[in-house]
Formats: structure tokens, sequence, C-alpha cells
């Protein structure tokens, strides 16, 4: 599904913050990105969701080139990827009802069919994450765990072939992290992709998946299961 062939990034002028950057991500898999602080884990991120381009090398998504996608396609192509945000940003006037089926207003696609259902599935999401009892609450209204499940329910509306994760249990107790990553779990169980950055190495190893490790903009740890087992990432030049 996805895969990094010598990849840098660099915001401006600067010097790089990510340096030959390459890995590939299996469909289906599940895996961890780690790092401290300023690693580069949410750049690494911003390129997964098109919110920044390379600087040099080459990023392929869905069978696509990213760096060849022409403006008109991205809509589109973002509409795949669904995206777990650190601060959540959520929208203060709007319910969480009304936060979660926000995508959909965005990328116009409320059709007629769309408007009957969209509210049912909603329901049926909020539901899910466990919170059929805050639907119509404002977000100053809410727990830092309650923001992050209606994050979680956003990011799955469009039910994404990816989903990225970024410090998903930062901002929450261990109770309410526990939570949450079942729920991302859960979506891993029905196909998606799941990419999880955390700074926490020891919740990654607790779960077993695959960890990709950055260290000051560079891949330096890539620890894959079996190389039998197809569902998990493989590294190149590592």
């Amino acid at each position: 599904m996805i895969q990094f062939n010598d990849v840098g990034m660099r915001y401006g002028m600067g010097e790089e913050v990510l340096q030959d950057i390459s890995f590939t991500l299996e469909r289906g898999s599940l895996c961890f990105l780690t790092g401290a602080s300023g690693a580069g884990k949410t750049s690494l991120l911003k390129l997964l969701y098109l919110d920044r381009k390379p600087s040099r090398g080459q990023i392929m998504m869905f069978g696509s080139e990213v760096n060849r996608l022409e403006r008109h396609e991205l809509p589109e192509f973002r509409s795949k990827i669904g995206v777990i945000f650190q601060d959540y940003r959520l929208l203060d006037h709007l319910t969480a009802f009304d936060n979660v089926v926000l995508p959909l207003t965005l990328t116009h696609e409320r059709n007629q069919k769309i408007e009957k259902n969209v509210q049912n599935h909603v329901k049926e999401l909020l539901i899910w994450v466990g919170l059929e009892h805050r639907m119509y609450s404002y977000p100053s209204t809410l727990s830092g765990g309650e923001k992050q499940r209606v994050a979680i329910a956003r990011a799955i509306l469009q039910r994404p072939k990816l989903l990225l994760a970024d410090e998903p249990t930062g901002n929450v107790d261990s109770v309410m992290a526990k939570r949450i990553m079942h729920l991302l779990f859960e979506m891993h169980k029905l196909g998606t992709t799941v990419l999880i950055a955390t700074h926490d190495i020891g919740l990654a190893d607790e779960m077993g998946a695959s960890r990709i490790n950055i260290k000051e903009g560079k891949l330096e740890i890539f620890s894959p299961p079996s190389s039998h087992d197809s569902s998990h990432p493989s590294s190149h030049g590592l």
C-alpha cells in the first residue's frame, strides 16, 4: 500500500528533517511509528496524508506516485486516508455529531443518498466508540478521551484504506489509552491499514506489532516479525 524510496523532507530552505527514508507498508498491516519528540514522526505523517511534499525521493501510495498527482486528484486520494490528530482538531461551535460528519461536507459528498443515510451511520460510529450519550455535546464539555474518540469516529467515517494516528493516547489516562488502542486494533481487524505514531516504545512493544523507529530524521530501527508474515511491513536497505 505504501512505499518510500530514499525520501527526504525539509521545511522551506532549512535542513532536511527527514533523510533517506525507505520502507514498505503492506496492505492490511498494523505498525507503530516510534521516536522521541522532534524526531520526525509528525513530519512523516504529514507526507502520508499529503499535507507536505517530499524534497526528494519517491512515495508510492495505493499504486500511484504521490509526487505526480494533479491538484484535482488530491480530494479523492485523501478520502482514502483517515487521520487522528494529536490535538483532536475539533471545531468548538459544532457538536460531536457535526464534527464527525464534517469530512463529508468539506469534500462535497453529501448527495441525497448520503443525506438519507448519514445520520444513522454517524450515530452507529458514535455508539461504537462509546459516545452515544454525548452525540450532541460540544467539544468544550468533553473530556480528552471523549474528544479523541470523536476524532476517531471522524477519521473512519469514510472507511479509509489507511488510518494514521498521531499520539492517540498522549493526552489520556491509562484506562482510556487501552480503550483507544482497542478501537484502533478493531479497525485493523476490519482490514484497514493502521499506522500509530507514539513516543511510547513500551506501548508498541506491549502490543507486539511491527515498529519503525525514527531518530533525528533517520530510520534507525525497523523490526518486522518473521518474513513469512506478509501482513506486516518490510524495509529496504536497512
